[in-house]
């Protein structure tokens, strides 16, 4: 497909997903401007898929600016408060190193006995972030891509999904957009927008020329918080918050183009088994830390719930909750993820080279 029709389709998802937000902020729903989105488009990707023309495929560089927009209003929460919790935060990390086995053994009893999965394919599906890793290492493993692919899009919106409505149950009220979390009082001018978009492009360069872990979020927020530190935070406007979810929800929905319904029922089920089974863990741990930490139940919960960063992030931000030391643990969980994914692919491999049939001697 042409760039000019790609992104001609690409603009007119975006409306649609800008009007499906809009119509969920008039609705008690929590993060409509993204759930809103990404729930249009993800029933036009699998119950209308006509919709979706061939070859079309959003344009990941779009999203990737916007997502690293969401990483400079994280930085904008750094303070020097945060620093001071590090000692404290050394036992919430400890938490997160125990949950991410326990949560993949779960995960992989769901796909391997409930899904009847293989069991390359059950465990990479059931790997707790490292959505990009666990796809290319269950590649290499001979897993099933397209059910792989399709239970980890499911893990991360499926508990993008349940945690903001559990919350909002919780509360007695939606959670919110938190279109304007992490902006101040005042109207922030115009000339805010360049430098806010010149930053999120320079964390972009520095966070792939460092090689840092969610690189498309962490660079930017890495600027943005030197620059909160040194006490000239950037002003990032509401709009502009609430137009990075419409971004980030139509991609992800739109990601659910080409998998047959019956394949994603299948998947729900064995999603929401897998999902809820890590949250009920995430819970126990949250309350265990939450007197060690002095952090709320919730913010813990958040902290342990195995969302997409920048998604995670948002919930925080819609809860008044501090969204860098949330994003901090979630980087840790994805490392911790990927390295143990890293030493089942050896352990994988070298049994498979055992069990091979030797030649004559």
């Amino acid at each position: 497909m042409s760039f000019l029709r790609t992104a001609l389709y690409s603009v007119i998802f975006c409306l649609l997903g800008g009007a499906a937000g809009a119509a969920a902020s008039m609705l008690p729903l929590p993060l409509p401007y993204l759930l809103g989105p990404l729930t249009l488009t993800a029933v036009l990707s699998i119950a209308f898929p006509r919709t979706i023309p061939a070859g079309y495929s959003f344009p990941q560089e779009y999203r990737t600016l916007f997502v690293s927009i969401i990483g400079i209003l994280i930085g904008t929460q750094v303070r020097p408060e945060l620093l001071a919790e590090a000692p404290l935060m050394l036992i919430s990390l400890a938490g997160v190193a125990l949950f991410v086995p326990l949560a993949q053994a779960w995960n992989y009893w769901v796909f391997r006995r409930l899904g009847g999965y293989d069991p390359a394919t059950a465990f990479y599906s059931g790997a707790p972030g490292g959505l990009i890793e666990s796809i290319t290492m269950g590649e290499a493993a001979g897993a099933n891509i397209s059910l792989l692919i399709t239970q980890q899009f499911l893990r991360i919106i499926t508990v993008i999904a349940l945690v903001p409505l559990g919350l909002s149950l919780w509360h007695g009220e939606p959670v919110g957009s938190a279109a304007g979390a992490g902006t101040t009082a005042d109207a922030i001018p115009l000339l805010a927008v360049p430098i806010v978009i010149a930053t999120a492009a320079a964390g972009l360069f520095l966070g792939r020329l460092i090689r840092l872990p969610a690189w498309q979020l962490t660079g930017a927020m890495l600027l943005s918080a030197g620059a909160s530190l040194a006490g000239m935070p950037l002003a990032v406007p509401g709009w502009l918050v609430a137009l990075s979810q419409v971004i980030v929800g139509t991609a992800l929905g739109l990601r659910f183009a080409g998998i047959s319904r019956s394949m994603m029922l299948r998947g729900i089920g064995l999603s929401f088994a897998s999902v809820v089974g890590m949250l009920s863990l995430g819970a126990g741990f949250a309350l265990a830390l939450r007197g060690l930490t002095g952090q709320d139940f919730e913010v813990l919960l958040i902290t342990f719930a195995p969302g997409g960063i920048n998604e995670m992030a948002l919930i925080a931000l819609s809860l008044h909750a501090n969204p860098a030391f949330v994003t901090i643990h979630h980087i840790f969980r994805i490392t911790i993820t990927v390295l143990g994914m890293g030493a089942f692919a050896r352990r994988l491999k070298r049994t498979t080279s055992e069990a091979q049939p030797k030649g004559p001697t």
